[in-house]
């Protein structure tokens, strides 16, 4: 029998050597305190694998044969409502059969009480089948987890400690529909003319005199819009001074408003109508609405001008999601490539065994390794720190006596979520799209033909690099954190110059020295934008009075004009980056488990010389373009 799971050896892996599970499941699991819980992680992680396996024979068998039947019926709106096709709608209702809307919530709510690392790695399985059912599968659980979560922060949910369950929480009626797959939801951002610009939203929530809140405004591109439960951000506070805060992102609140209800009789009824259902390039199973609120009955989540901060909680997961849901979609055109190739002839022998297509493939598969290393890490460690978080916020007993230890493990934790998760976005995304292009070229001219499938991976990659914080919008994270980072630290800075170069001279592994000589050029490069920023900084105080000097230098930056080279390399910085923390994962894998030094070798075999190029484009490139764009002039030419 077909099996996404046990057919692919390299995520078998973290399942069962890679990941270090006992942390995650330990503060999973309440410190193994609760009555029906696991006994330990051996006993968890063979629950997990279990699921895991359970669901790549799903994904193989009752998923995958009907993903071009699904594509090509597409959604539409029909009176007021989205109709999917009939085959996507008996898939989740065999999943509502198998219990996966609960994986990773509580016992006490109905759930598995599984790891949303389980999750992921799940999502990988079946995006690997179809990203638009696995995108839709995602806003069941996940906006119940999102519920719990927002719930536990705004305190509106009570324990019992001694047990170590939930006894109450505030959107229970909620959660409890998703996990029978009566309902779903998903978030809503995006309006006509704010994209990536949050501060842009004119979306309002309003309070009337008895405290009810109600939103209005035009929602659009709302991935699984026809869901039942909407987080929508809108703006609470009511400025006339464009240059007050809380014009900006501090004036935005979060809310959760239901779109239907039911009348006596059953029958659905709209509150926030559907205006329409988008026609895709791609993903066309998957429902993209525009969704139109009319002072729409909500609720506030935490306190009004909270908003952006909740925001960046569901972001940060949904970008972990993409991530995955990338990662599978270039395993399977990896996959239908190298199948391809294995079969088809050419000048005397399969087209596999041409150099060119053999490189590409190659290639193909050793990228997928790292953005899977990278996924895989971005993952542990969001999980953990908001799980630590949690504990230390509301602090068990039990947990008293390990308070400085959690702490220093959220503070490591923090720090890498904050580091991968840009990088993970950028890279699984935009390599979605070039082995969807890949695999399109090895097919020739049937990879253009929808029969063969090809076209529709390249069609479903091409949002990857859109949707939940563009490409460039990731770039900037990135290179923001890395530079503020080392202008708070400049003396740890120095610090691991001098490490990376002593590393990549003298550790006793020639890997290792491989491996330090790649961080030695990222931060080479770091140096050179630090260096750049700084000294366009120092030219721009030329005619200032030197008392001027340290308030002009040290407190009045402008990251549109100060940045500005950084901001020109942000991608290629980005890309050195992924590179650098993808070889130090791989490297740390290699120490604990020797067979894995051949994904290292072959990783860094292509990571060497595409560092090399991104160095020297960076520090050679770009002053043309710049004193252009600083003259105020036209084209670039």
């Amino acid at each position: 029998m077909a099996n996404y799971y046990l057919d692919n050896e390299d995520l078998q892996y973290y399942m069962k050597q890679g990941i270090d599970w006992e942390p995650i499941v330990e503060i999973t699991e309440y410190g193994y305190r609760a009555a029906d819980g696991h006994a330990n992680a051996a006993e968890a992680t063979q629950f997990y694998e279990e699921v895991a396996e359970m669901l790549g024979q799903f994904v193989a068998e009752e998923i995958a044969p009907h993903v071009a039947e699904i594509d090509a019926e597409g959604v539409r709106l029909q009176d007021g409502e989205a109709q999917v096709p009939a085959k996507l709608r008996q898939i989740f209702e065999q999943i509502k059969d198998l219990d996966l809307h609960a994986m990773c919530l509580p016992r006490e709510l109905g759930g598995m009480n599984a790891p949303m690392l389980l999750y992921y790695v799940n999502s990988e399985v079946m995006a690997r089948a179809d990203v638009s059912t696995m995108a839709h599968f995602g806003f069941h659980g996940g906006i119940a987890m999102a519920m719990l979560m927002f719930s536990i922060l705004e305190g509106s949910t009570e324990f019992d400690n001694e047990k170590l369950e939930i006894t109450k929480t505030r959107f229970a009626d909620y959660i409890e529909e998703i996990v029978a797959g009566q309902a779903w939801g998903c978030m809503d951002i995006t309006e006509p003319g704010a994209g990536s610009d949050m501060g842009a939203l004119r979306a309002r929530g309003e309070v009337d005199d008895d405290g009810q809140w109600t939103v209005s405004g035009e929602k659009i591109f709302i991935t699984s819009g026809h869901g039942k439960y909407h987080f929508v951000i809108a703006r609470t506070e009511k400025v006339e001074n464009p240059d007050d805060p809380m014009s900006g992102l501090r004036g935005l609140s979060m809310f959760l408003a239901p779109t239907y209800t039911e009348d006596a009789d059953g029958n659905r009824v709209r509150i926030a109508p559907m205006e329409r259902v988008e026609e895709k390039l791609g993903h066309h199973g998957s429902v993209t609405a525009t969704v139109n609120f009319d002072r729409t009955p909500a609720h506030l989540i935490g306190r009004r001008g909270e908003g952006f901060k909740h925001m960046l909680t569901l972001m940060n997961n949904a970008r972990i999601g993409v991530g995955f849901e990338s990662l599978g979609l270039c395993e399977a055109a990896y996959r239908k490539a190298r199948d391809y190739a294995a079969q088809r002839p050419s000048m005397g022998k399969t087209i596999d065994q041409h150099e060119m297509i053999a490189d590409t493939l190659d290639e193909m598969v050793t990228d997928i390794q790292g953005i899977r290393a990278l996924a895989m890490h971005a993952a542990y460690h969001e999980e953990l720190s908001t799980k630590i978080g949690l504990v230390l916020k509301f602090m068990p007993p039990a947990y008293e006596a390990r308070r400085a230890e959690l702490e220093e493990q959220l503070k490591v934790s923090r720090a890498a979520g904050r580091r991968v998760t840009p990088l993970l976005k950028y890279l699984a995304s935009e390599k979605a799209v070039e082995m969807g292009r890949r695999c399109i070229q090895i097919h020739g001219g049937n990879g253009y033909i929808v029969e063969y499938g090809a076209e529709k991976l390249l069609r479903d990659a091409l949002v990857m690099p859109i949707y939940e914080g563009t490409s460039q919008i990731q770039s900037l994270m990135a290179m923001k954190d890395t530079l503020v980072g080392i202008m708070k630290n400049p003396q740890g800075f120095v610090k691991r110059l001098a490490q990376c170069r002593v590393r990549a001279y003298s550790a006793r592994e020639p890997l290792a020295r491989r491996v330090a000589r790649i961080q030695q050029v990222s931060t080479g490069v770091q140096q050179y934008l630090i260096t750049r920023t700084a000294s366009d900084k120092f030219r721009s105080l030329s005619g200032k009075p030197l008392t001027e000097w340290p308030n002009s230098f040290l407190k009045n930056w402008d990251p549109k004009r100060d940045f500005s080279c950084a901001m020109l390399h942000a991608e290629r910085l980005t890309r050195l980056l992924a590179d650098e923390v993808i070889c130090e994962i791989l490297l740390d894998q290699a120490v604990k488990h020797p067979e894995r030094a051949d994904v290292l070798e072959r990783y860094l075999e292509r990571a060497e010389p595409r560092c090399a190029h991104l160095q020297n484009v960076i520090t050679t490139t770009g002053n043309r373009l710049l004193a252009k764009l600083n003259s105020g002039g036209g084209d670039v030419v």
